[in-house]
């Protein structure tokens, strides 16, 4: 078969796009920002990409045409279509689909699929079980939106019968409003937690339980529905009906809990010690977020014991508190953080390891971007202080913002500053930061190479 896929640079569509390949089909692709490091990862697997959504390639006459979710039906200020060659599908009656419709009939089909929703963790819960399962010899296939350092892909189809899936509930496709994961039809589906977000398609929190309900209705009787204990969310989603086996994992009393700090703890089951995990990792969300890794490995065959023997060997997730590098004895992180909540977790379990990568254990600088497009509408704006409290100093890159970042820090006083550009932020980091800083940058984006351009300053600075 042969498959162009209209958004192949995303994330989702990127790794669909590797498991097509590498399940035997043609592949080709367009996008309107076709630049590495995707374009190479997709070009090195024999995948053509072109740059933007032309009419005209609708000559190529695929078998299938695969819709990303950044194709619509909008129009430019002339009044021409965005996306011309959907225009010429629909007008041609040419066959297309979804990105989650196609991967369910063509990958999932068949298989026991593991799938992770929620609003925050679902990456790194996603690589935690693909690893234990990779461990236990179970050789899963799997789809993440991230790169899991112990397999340095984001997608393979795996040689068993399992399949680990990070479940979005962000929209399908302009034609199909569902959230993605309801095309997965899991056997195992993990609610990790569930807070209010993509302001931009769901109108309040009750739009996205609902589309959680949508899901827990897919997961067969004979499958396991495994959920965060402590989300009142989360209950409210299960109130509306669960018609599969329960396991709650997090606070004390649930099925899966932890006793211990989240470098080195326990994990009882039913109340009773049956592993240990010892890790690099920090923050009480990932020793969470391990509890229902391990829970829902338990649920196809991998003892808790053998679980958290292998997550003493994981190795994260990139752009999870990834060290950069170190300058003038300044530690430079890289973190996928952008909504409030997952800022003030990435900070909060900075804060309580002071030994992470090395042993920094000076201040907390933290540097961050509104990009997501619930950030970019100032929905949470308010929240920005709380999120950052963790901080010993906190810097914000404004440029696109229509919403005054100024104010909104303003209760921080001279703890926040803000820079409307990627130059002016980095000069403020750099005069701002002293010998055993550790500075975390927090986007969901490429944040205009902040990172290296950091780390060369500091370099130029110590070397004066």
């Amino acid at each position: 078969m042969h498959i162009h896929i209209l958004g192949i640079c995303g994330t989702f569509m990127g790794g669909l796009a590797a498991l097509a390949r590498e399940a035997g089909h043609r592949v080709t692709g367009c996008d309107a920002g076709v630049y590495p490091p995707m374009s190479d990862q997709l070009r090195a697997l024999g995948i053509d990409l072109i740059e933007g959504f032309g009419a005209e390639q609708l000559d190529l006459e695929p078998d299938m045409f695969v819709v990303g979710n950044v194709v619509s039906r909008a129009r430019q200020p002339d009044g021409t279509p965005k996306f011309p060659l959907m225009e010429a599908i629909l007008d041609a009656g040419a066959p297309y689909t979804s990105g989650p419709q196609w991967l369910a009939e063509h990958v999932l089909q068949g298989r026991h699929v593991l799938a992770v929703a929620g609003t925050h963790g679902k990456t790194t819960t996603s690589s935690m079980l693909a690893w234990i399962l990779e461990d236990a010899g179970l050789a899963p296939g799997f789809l993440i939106g991230g790169v899991p350092q112990n397999f340095d892909v984001s997608a393979r189809l795996g040689c068993g019968t399992f399949f680990v899936i990070e479940a979005d509930e962000y929209d399908t496709a302009f034609f199909d409003k569902r959230s993605k994961f309801v095309h997965y039809r899991p056997r195992t589906a993990v609610l990790n937690n569930l807070e209010y977000d993509h302001a931009d398609i769901f109108d309040d929190l009750a739009a996205i339980e609902r589309q959680f309900h949508h899901l827990l209705r897919t997961v067969p009787a004979s499958g396991r529905v495994i959920a965060n204990g402590a989300e009142a969310s989360i209950d409210r989603v299960l109130q509306q009906g669960c018609w599969s086996a329960l396991r709650r994992f997090g606070p004390a009393g649930s099925d899966f809990a932890a006793r211990g700090e989240p470098g080195a703890f326990e994990v009882l089951q039913d109340g009773q010690p049956v592993a240990r995990v010892a890790w690099d990792l920090t923050g009480v969300h990932n020793q969470w977020n391990a509890l229902a890794a391990i829970a829902a490995a338990e649920h196809v065959g991998v003892a808790p014991a053998v679980a958290a023997a292998a997550l003493g060997r994981f190795r994260n997730v990139r752009r999870r508190m990834e060290l950069r590098g170190t300058a003038a004895g300044v530690q430079v992180f890289d973190d996928f953080a952008h909504h409030p909540t997952a800022i003030r977790t990435t900070l909060d379990g900075l804060r309580r390891d002071t030994t992470r990568a090395g042993g920094g254990t000076g201040r907390i600088l933290a540097v961050f971007e509104p990009r997501s497009n619930t950030m970019k509408l100032g929905t949470m704006a308010s929240q920005l202080p709380w999120s950052l409290e963790a901080a010993d100093l906190a810097f914000c890159h404004t440029g696109g913002l229509d919403w005054d970042a100024a104010a909104a820090l303003a209760p921080m006083g001279d703890r926040a500053r803000t820079a409307p550009d990627i130059a002016t932020l980095v000069d403020q980091v750099v005069a701002a930061a002293q010998p055993g800083d550790r500075v975390v940058c927090m986007s969901n984006g490429g944040f205009g190479g902040i990172h290296g351009r950091l780390l060369d300053a500091l370099a130029a600075l110590s070397n004066r």
